[in-house]
């Protein structure tokens, strides 16, 4: 049976030594910033907490998926190899990245009639995409061909669990999360937003609280409310440029959940242009999103 190599993009927020170790292909998606389209590589772009300092003084940034013409020259030397493609997407209701894949697929079915090209919705944004292909991979050095990894994906995917908070509403006003009173008054209360991403792959406000340690300590809450075997599990936390406070939340998963395999990293600067600096993210396995 033939090999497959499984493929994301770069909003799965991972570190380059977890890219490296878990030997996936990562498709950049890319941000512009001050007039300069960036790829959304660590050795391609500006350094991430030179993105975040930009955005606290003003700039702003926008984001573009990637195309068709992109992953067909992403996928065809896999294809060529002999191997077959399992790419884990960017969530399907939060850009267009999937639908793209989803062309290439049928022009490289074409080309390549012997070989798969498999496209996975992840359902899933920054680190919690992250997380999903972890799992994945997990289960691929484990043994399991491409079918069994699509059938695990497909059984895990809603039970990929993603809970926000942010420090500023005023990204969540400029993306359309939030309306521009709701942003004024909460910003005067101190009011922060909880959100999660639904079954459907949007991002959604669920509840606010007052004051940012509240915040942070309602996403430990609704891990403790549905995670399954907290303590066993592997869980992700991904923040703005904001490290202390991703930290606060490890240290209190740690201490009420017992769990030992936690992974921080930063929200890179593609997903980092919607959410604004001082997003924290917790990333694990559930009952239900």
């Amino acid at each position: 049976m033939a090999g497959y190599q499984i493929v994301t993009d770069s909003t799965t927020d991972i570190t380059q030594e977890m890219v490296g170790a878990l030997g996936v292909r990562v498709i950049p998606l890319c941000y512009t910033l001050e007039g300069k389209t960036h790829p959304d590589v660590p050795q391609g772009g500006m350094p991430i907490t030179e993105f975040y300092n930009k955005l606290r003084t003003g700039s702003m940034s926008t984001t573009a998926q990637v195309n068709s013409e992109e992953f067909v020259e992403a996928f065809t030397p896999i294809l060529e190899k002999g191997q077959d493609v399992l790419y884990i997407a960017f969530s399907s209701g939060l850009s267009g990245t999937c639908q793209s894949a989803l062309i290439a697929k049928r022009t490289l079915e074409e080309q390549f009639p012997q070989r798969r090209v498999e496209v996975f919705d992840s359902l899933s944004a920054s680190m919690g995409e992250g997380l999903l292909v972890y799992l994945a991979v997990q289960q691929q050095k484990a043994g399991a061909d491409l079918d069994a990894v699509l059938a695990w994906l497909r059984e895990n995917v809603l039970h990929l669990c993603h809970w926000f908070t942010v420090d500023d509403l005023n990204h969540l006003k400029r993306g359309g999360r939030v309306s521009a009173a709701t942003a004024l008054v909460g910003t005067m209360l101190g009011i922060k937003p909880v959100l999660h991403v639904d079954d459907e792959g949007h991002l959604i406000p669920v509840s606010k609280v007052r004051g940012r340690k509240q915040s942070l300590d309602e996403l430990v809450r609704k891990m403790a409310e549905t995670a399954i075997d907290p303590a066993g599990q592997t869980v992700f936390i991904s923040h703005g440029d904001c490290l202390e406070d991703a930290q606060y939340v490890e240290k209190r998963i740690r201490e009420k959940l017992g769990t030992q395999d936690l992974h921080i990293n930063f929200i890179g600067p593609v997903i980092g242009a919607h959410s604004g600096p001082g997003t924290v993210a917790l990333f694990f396995l559930g009952q239900h999103r």
